[in-house]
C-alpha cells in the first residue's frame, strides 16, 4: 500500500512529463518558424522601396509579442529589439547591459537568423542577425512537468509519511492495550501471593523463614514495579531529581542473589550525593536489562563494575563494565535494534527498551563506548544532573 502511493505518483509524473514534453516540442518548432517568418517579413521590408505596400509584413512583425528578439548589425551591436523586459525608469546605459546580457544567453540558445540587406542594383551592402529566445509561455512549460513532478512526488512523500505514522500509531496503540491488560491480569496473583507472605510473616514457623519470607517481599516489590511500569506505558512518565547511587545500589542488591554467585557486582563512586532527573522505576529497569545482558555475555562467570561520574553540572555518566565476550565492531550499531539478540531465547527488545527509555523519557544518550571482544564491554549512559 505505502509503495504503491510512491508508484503511483512517479507513473503520474512520467506520464505528465512526457506529454507536457511532446507539447513543449510542439510549441518551441511552431514558435521557430514564427522567428523565421518574422525574420522573411523584416527582411523582405528593408530591401523593398516604401511605396510598395508592405502592411502584411508589417502586420507579422508586430503580431509577434512574445518572443523576445534582438536585431543586431554585422559587428552583433544590437540596433533593434522586441520583447525585452526592462525596468521601469531604466536608463540608456542600463538598458544597454540588459540588451548585452539578453543578447548572451539568446546566442547561447539558438543560432541567428541572418538578414541581407541589398542595395537597389541587388547587390549585398550588408548582413544583420536576428537572434531570438524561447517565450516566457515556452520556458514555463519546459519547466513546468518538473515542478509538477516534485509537487506530486512531495505529495506521494507525505502520504506515505502519513500512512507509516498512522500505522506506527495503531501498533504502539495495540501495544499499549497490551501492556495495560498484562498489567490489570498480573494484579490477581500479585494481591494473592502479598497476602500469602503476610501469612507467613504471622505463622508460627515465620523465625525459621525469615530469610525465604524477606526475598518473597522483595519479589512482589518488584512485582510490583513491573505492573506499574507496564500499567504506565503510553503515559509520560514523572521525572525528577533522584540519588543515582541509591538507585542503582538497590538494583543491583535485588540482583545479587537472583543471579550466578559467580558473578561480581560493585558500584563505584567518589561520593553519595550524585542525583540526576530520573524516573526511578524506569532507570531500575534500564540498569537490570544491561545487567542482565552483561551475565549472559559471560556465561554466569565473571565481574560488573558501575562507575558513578559527575560530568559536569549539567551531566551525570553511569559506565557499566563487564568482562564478557564482548561485541564485534560490525554489530556495534545494532545492539538497540529490535530483535538484535544474541541468545537463544528471547525477543531482542531488552536494549531496544533501554534506549527509548533513557533517551525518549530521561533526555539522555545511551550507547556502547567501548567492546574488545574476549576482553570487556561497557555501555555509557548520560543523565541530566
Amino acid at each position: 500500500m505505502r509503495w504503491s502511493i510512491i508508484l503511483i505518483s512517479v507513473i503520474i509524473g512520467v506520464g505528465s512529463i512526457f506529454y507536457t514534453t511532446n507539447l513543449a516540442t510542439e510549441l518551441k518548432a511552431r514558435e521557430q518558424g514564427l522567428i523565421k517568418l518574422y525574420a522573411d517579413a523584416l527582411e523582405y521590408a528593408v530591401n523593398n522601396n516604401a511605396d510598395e505596400n508592405l502592411s502584411f509584413n508589417w502586420q507579422i512583425i508586430e503580431n509577434n509579442n512574445s518572443i523576445p528578439v534582438i536585431v543586431t548589425d554585422g559587428y552583433n551591436e544590437p540596433i533593434n529589439h522586441k520583447n525585452i523586459d526592462f525596468r521601469e525608469g531604466a536608463d540608456e546605459e542600463e538598458q544597454a547591459r540588459v540588451l548585452k546580457k539578453e543578447l548572451a544567453l539568446m546566442k547561447a540558445t539558438y543560432d541567428p537568423i541572418p538578414i541581407t540587406l541589398l542595395n537597389t542594383d541587388g547587390s549585398i551592402y550588408d548582413v544583420n542577425f536576428i537572434y531570438y529566445r524561447n517565450s516566457y509561455l515556452l520556458t514555463s512549460l519546459e519547466y513546468y512537468p518538473y515542478v509538477q513532478l516534485s509537487v506530486i512526488l512531495i505529495f506521494g512523500l507525505l502520504a506515505f509519511l502519513a500512512f507509516n505514522h498512522s500505522k506506527i500509531a495503531e501498533q504502539n496503540r495495540v501495544w499499549v492495550g497490551l501492556a495495560k491488560e498484562t498489567a490489570h491480569q498480573l494484579g490477581t496473583p500479585l494481591s494473592s501471593l502479598m497476602a500469602w507472605v503476610e501469612y507467613l510473616k504471622n505463622s508460627p514457623m515465620a523465625d525459621e523463614n525469615k530469610e525465604v519470607i524477606e526475598e518473597l517481599g522483595k519479589d512482589i516489590y518488584k512485582l510490583e514495579m513491573i505492573t506499574a511500569r507496564f500499567s504506565n506505558i503510553g503515559s509520560i512518565p514523572v521525572i525528577k531529581d533522584e540519588n543515582v547511587i541509591e538507585a542503582i545500589e538497590e538494583t543491583v542488591n535485588y540482583l545479587r542473589p537472583r543471579i550466578s554467585r559467580k558473578v561480581e557486582m560493585q558500584v563505584h563512586s567518589d561520593t553519595r550525593e550524585l542525583t540526576a532527573k530520573m524516573n526511578k522505576p524506569l532507570f531500575d529497569w534500564v540498569i537490570e536489562n544491561i545487567c542482565k545482558n552483561a551475565v549472559d555475555a559471560m556465561k554466569g562467570v565473571g565481574k560488573i563494575d558501575i562507575y558513578i561520574i559527575k560530568e559536569s553540572e549539567q551531566f551525570v555518566i553511569v559506565d557499566v563494565t563487564d568482562n564478557g565476550k564482548g561485541i564485534a565492531k560490525n554489530k556495534l550499531k545494532q545492539v538497540f535494534q529490535p530483535g538484535y539478540t544474541t541468545k537463544t531465547r528471547g525477543w531482542g527488545l531488552g536494549l531496544t527498551l533501554v534506549k527509548r527509555i533513557i533517551e525518549n523519557y530521561h533526555n539522555g544518550r545511551i550507547f556502547v563506548k567501548s567492546s574488545d571482544p574476549g576482553v570487556a564491554t561497557t555501555f555509557r549512559i548520560i543523565l541530566r544532573g
